[in-house]
């Protein structure tokens, strides 16, 4: 009901403030026209006063104008109904009228806006002005020809006045069409009105945690608004998706978690209860006993260090802003030497030669304490779990995605490798192939989704493959600094 209530105010308040931009430009340019209208008419009667003056001046000459005889024979041979025709000097003394012949009772006319106007400009008129003489209303038009006006006036009646009014056809026009465009305003504003209810109740509900359903996305429309709103929604399933698989891998760490935790913890809690209930336990056992809680402690201690090297890299990774500012020129190559030098002795154990294809000044912009922590796990992931693996070949290349510059390491051994059904699953937390085989070993599982979280960080990709002709080969990208 109230996303129903809200929707209709939206409606409202678009529909009025778009009718009333509408609304308001209509009405200025009715005003706009009907003045623009009514000027032209006026000047259309100017003209047609103007002409008359010249074809006065033209018939009798502009030397005869003062001349009494010939103004009145030539007023007289083409009068029209009502007009009064005046001759008036440069000082605003009327010299000849057709009205009165008594031209001194007149007054002087210097002062008024179409003598003022003829004298500057050379003609000029006035609109609706009362004669003083015969208290009837004139239009007026005055033309100057030489060092004299002549002004030409007809008075105001019902006629004129209304050849002289705009013609009002256009503001029907107008209004008929405003009604017309304020329909289609109305359908196109309840329309848009309509598809935001319906992302507005998808919205709510969303809010709400109720159970979403699909039939929302197929009642928006096929335009630019549905291909927003659909955009929208498809950020909310991602958005959604994304948080259950979060949690989703948040459970599963915990619970793996708690399972690699609780084996050697219940080891270290037999061996120690064994020692503490049998006194007399034999020196050299009692030695073992202790040995054995010493491995396991440092399993679990290995494990605790791992899921402290998630939680940061999971921080990074939420951060990525800040923690780029902790980032600085890391030359690889240089790194990967000393991952060499730190493992030599557990690679001559296990017999594997390591073997580097990677140029000279291989640089990326990173955490040379997390690059460092990509070799280390892939070289000892190699160690532990290659077995009978005689080559490590370390190899770097530059490669482009997407106008990005990246270098690309492939680090492969020749091992047994790994079959395809458990590639794409190397890289999971706590993912074992062989879970009872790999916890003697000593690992805690988590070494590939380090490497994998920590190339995130850095923008780059992972990818597991099967090294031609036998092995495991894992493939990753750095951004090129």
């Amino acid at each position: 009901m109230a996303t129903a209530l809200r929707s209709k105010s939206f409606q409202r308040n678009l529909l009025l403030s778009i009718g009333g931009v509408f609304l308001l430009f209509a009405v200025c340019f009715s005003i706009y026209q009907y003045q623009r209208e009514k000027e032209y008419k006026i000047d259309i009667l100017h003209s047609r006063l103007q002409m008359y003056n010249y074809e006065m001046v033209q018939t009798i000459g502009e030397d005869s104008l003062t001349n009494s005889q010939l103004f009145r024979n030539y007023v007289a041979r083409h009068q029209l109904e009502g007009l009064r025709v005046s001759v008036i000097d440069q000082k605003g003394r009327v010299i000849l009228d057709s009205y009165d012949t008594n031209v001194d009772s007149l007054g002087n006319h210097l002062q008024r806006t179409e003598i003022q106007q003829a004298l500057h400009t050379g003609n000029g008129y006035d609109i609706k002005r009362m004669s003083q003489s015969t208290h009837e209303t004139f239009f007026y038009s005055a033309t100057r020809f030489g060092d004299v006006i002549i002004r030409a006036a007809v008075p105001y009646s019902v006629e004129l006045t209304r050849s002289l009014q705009a013609d009002n056809t256009y503001i029907y026009f107008a209004g008929v069409l405003t009604l017309m465009l304020g329909i289609v305003l109305y359908y196109i504003t309840h329309r848009i009105s309509r598809h935001i209810g319906y992302l507005r109740e998808f919205a709510v509900k969303a809010e709400e945690g109720e159970e979403l359903d699909h039939e929302l996305e197929r009642r928006l429309p096929d335009d630019e608004l549905g291909d927003i709103s659909h955009t929208i929604i498809m950020l909310y399933w991602k958005l959604r998706h994304s948080e259950e698989e979060k949690l989703r891998i948040k459970r599963q760490l915990t619970q793996n978690a708690a399972h690699e935790l609780k084996t050697p913890a219940a080891s270290i809690h037999w061996y120690l209860e064994s020692i503490l209930d049998n006194p007399e336990m034999q020196e050299d056992k009692k030695k073992h006993f202790l040995e054995r809680c010493y491995v396991q402690s440092e399993r679990m201690s290995k494990l605790l260090l791992d899921m402290s090297a998630l939680a940061k890299l999971d921080d990074w990774d939420d951060n990525k802003a800040m923690s780029r500012q902790a980032f600085h020129q890391v030359d690889v190559l240089q790194v990967i030497q000393s991952v060499l030098d730190d493992t030599s002795l557990q690679l001559q154990e296990k017999g594997i030669t390591p073997s580097l294809q990677v140029p000279q000044h291989v640089e990326v912009l990173g955490n040379q304490s997390l690059i460092y922590s990509i070799f280390r796990n892939l070289i000892d992931n190699a160690i532990a779990y290659a077995v009978g693996a005689s080559h490590l070949k370390i190899t770097c290349s530059e490669t482009e995605t997407e106008g990005r510059h990246f270098y690309e390491f492939l680090v492969s051994d020749n091992g047994p490798g790994v079959e395809e059904k458990h590639l794409e699953h190397l890289f999971e937390r706590f993912y074992r192939i062989d879970k009872g085989r790999s916890r003697k070993i000593g690992g805690t599982g988590l070494g590939l989704a380090i490497v994998k979280n920590a190339v995130a960080v850095h923008g780059g990709s992972t990818t597991a493959l099967a090294t031609p002709g036998g092995g495991l080969t894992i493939r990753f990208t750095l951004a090129r600094f």
